[in-house]
């Protein structure tokens, strides 16, 4: 879980950084933009991954599964990052207070609880503010 490594450096659809995330999930959505909102001096931006289609998802090295399961964050270099980790990531990006919450959470042990906490919300995002079907993993 966490950070995988990406494709290498590209032209593609979302040129990072970028938060990838379940466009048809209310709850998805709305903490995706929560999230964009606090990115002011930085040129990251937030796509719903039914914006990117197959081939979009292919060129960042996802796949429908991957992105239905999981928010994922690319970075400048298409290094990609998976569920807390692209939270986290979201939040570094931000600056100020939240980069060091976003960095905290990329470290053992808050990372362990992080991945965890992220897991069972993932799970659960259906019962959730916003959540509707659709968001069922």
């Amino acid at each position: 879980m966490g950070s995988v490594p990406g494709p290498p450096p590209r032209a593609g659809p979302v040129p990072g950084p970028a938060l990838v995330y379940d466009g048809e999930c209310g709850f998805c959505t709305a903490s995706a933009r929560r999230l964009a909102a606090a990115w002011r001096s930085t040129p990251a931006r937030a796509v719903a991954w039914q914006e990117l289609g197959d081939d979009g998802l292919a060129r960042l090295g996802l796949t429908i599964a991957d992105v239905q399961d999981a928010a994922w964050w690319v970075d400048e270099s298409g290094h990609l990052s998976r569920g807390y980790a692209a939270v986290a990531r979201s939040l570094v990006a931000a600056g100020g207070w939240r980069a060091w919450m976003g960095r905290a959470l990329l470290v053992p042990p808050v990372s362990w609880g992080a991945a965890v906490t992220y897991r069972a919300v993932a799970r659960r995002r259906h019962r959730l503010p916003g959540g509707t079907p659709a968001c069922r993993v």
